[in-house]
């Protein structure tokens, strides 16, 4: 059988059929972030003569474990597509990974089950960790956002050869990519590149430029180095790495300076700079931006349980200190929870809520209030030990169900439910795709209707009307630096 092809605006591409699906994998989308391109912001690749083989994918970008972009451009596309003839909709998906990791090759993001569902389905890598995110002098804010918007102009200006819709572009994203998917509803720089889009498990975590110049401040630190581009430059991305990650484990001991980020894992997220990002996600889609995007939106009911379930419990006290909107408040969560003991249960409750369930929540009420459609769902169906937790929904968004991490979250084999509720996803994410709406209705604020993925599906009123009561007053915003003197 003759290998697929395609013509795209850099040369010529050849991909692999398998199971029926054409494959395209390590198409370069700019050129590689190395030398004086290093910091910078995402250039368009240099064309090629002849036919490029795209059966690999390409290196991931450099974090822990993992430093083959030395050599090669970790910017690279994947490219599913049922028929190189068509004209449908595109799907590209945004990895989550705490803005610290995450590789599009990754077993669990293969487009191929998703793509049998008529749809182009396009996953990309972006630079993460301070390659990405940091905070640097001379150096453009948000590096790994402007990646993604990168990626997606490739993808207006190249699908249409793959058989896709630039017209009827979905982004779609987890956690960290979640988080994303929400900052470029907000960036100009993204405005007009998709129109629908998924965000799974939005983190509440958009730094203001004063704390992410003193977190990078911190990270440049422990090379004895100041926070320019300049200087970080010679700095191997093995030896930033793992300055990162010594930063990371220690994050604690910031805690009177960076507030409640000293609590998180990661010591990168995305900068409100003003200018990349010029304001932060809620306050800008409650203003209208992107009201002509439609959303669906939502998160897992145990989204902390990933990270507590096999880890020493927390006191609960300090958690609440950290976490808990206000002083008035912590003991409002135990009056509002007392089955929530013990207290661990509490501690998980509260860190689900601040880091996932509300900015998630929080984005549907302002996309709605800006004039949005938006669409509010809520993963129900859990498994033993560890419920309903966080990126319990990946694998079943994708349809692959087995190894890596699928066999994780969902034992090996899985569970039957699992098959019926992956089915059920990629049925409403596909049809959102399409255009024809994910099956249920639009978000108001009135009846805050919410999709119930689980064995049994239904529509029900936002189902965590207790947390949602006691967050009401709180504000979501750019965290500020509040140690700063």
């Amino acid at each position: 059988m003759t290998e697929p092809k395609a013509t795209i605006t850099t040369g010529r591409v050849r991909g692999h059929r398998e199971n029926g699906v054409a494959v395209f994998r390590g198409i370069p989308y700019a050129r590689p972030p190395l030398g004086d391109l290093r910091f910078a912001a995402p250039v368009r690749p240099e064309p090629w003569d002849g036919v490029r083989d795209c059966a690999a994918f390409g290196p991931p970008p450099p974090q822990h474990g993992a430093t083959e972009s030395l050599t090669e451009s970790c910017l690279t596309v994947n490219v599913w597509s049922p028929g190189l003839g068509g004209r449908l909709p595109v799907m590209v998906y945004v990895y989550g990974g705490a803005y610290r990791s995450g590789d599009a090759a990754d077993s669990v993001y293969d487009g191929a089950t998703l793509a049998g569902e008529g749809v182009v389905v396009v996953t990309f890598n972006y630079r993460v960790g301070a390659e990405g995110f940091a905070q640097l002098v001379g150096a453009p804010a948000d590096r790994g956002l402007l990646d993604q918007v990168a990626a997606l102009e490739w993808v207006r200006d190249n699908v249409a050869r793959f058989g896709g819709d630039p017209a009827r572009v979905t982004v779609f994203g987890e956690s960290a990519g979640a988080g994303s998917i929400a900052a470029l509803m907000a960036m100009p720089r993204a405005a007009g590149l998709f129109g629908r889009a998924i965000a799974q498990s939005v983190p509440g975590t958009y730094f203001s430029a004063p704390l992410a110049a003193d977190v990078a401040a911190a990270l440049a630190g422990e090379l004895g180095l100041p926070p320019h581009a300049g200087a970080l430059a010679p700095v191997t991305p093995e030896r930033l790495v793992g300055a990162a990650d010594a930063l990371a484990a220690k994050m604690l001991a910031y805690e009177d300076r960076w507030g409640v980020v000293a609590h998180t894992p990661t010591p990168f997220s995305p900068v409100v700079d003003g200018d990349v990002l010029p304001r932060d996600p809620w306050s800008a889609l409650s203003d209208g931006a992107a009201r002509e995007v439609e959303l669906i939106v939502g998160h897992n009911r145990d989204e902390y349980r990933l990270f507590t379930h096999d880890a020493p419990a927390e006191p609960t006290d300090a958690v609440l200190a950290a976490f808990a909107p206000g002083l008035p408040y912590r003991d409002a969560f135990r009056d509002a929870f007392p089955d929530a003991f013990p207290d661990a249960d509490l501690a998980e409750l509260v860190r689900s809520d601040w880091l996932f369930r509300m900015p998630s929540l929080r984005l549907a009420d302002a996309h709605a209030a800006g004039g949005g459609r938006a669409y509010v769902y809520e993963l129900t169906w859990g498994v033993p030990g560890l419920g309903a937790c966080h990126a319990l929904d990946v694998p079943l968004v994708f349809g692959n169900l087995d190894g890596g991490m699928a066999r994780f979250l969902l034992g090996d084999p899985p569970p039957d439910e699992a098959v019926a509720v992956s089915r059920d996803f990629r049925r409403a994410w596909t049809a959102f795709a399409r255009g024809e709406g994910p099956g249920w209705a639009p978000y108001e604020q009135g009846s805050r209707l919410t999709r119930l993925f689980d064995a049994e599906p239904a529509v029900v009123p936002y189902p965590e009307e207790t947390s949602r009561r006691l967050w009401a007053a709180h504000t979501f915003a750019a965290l500020p630096l509040p140690g700063a003197h």
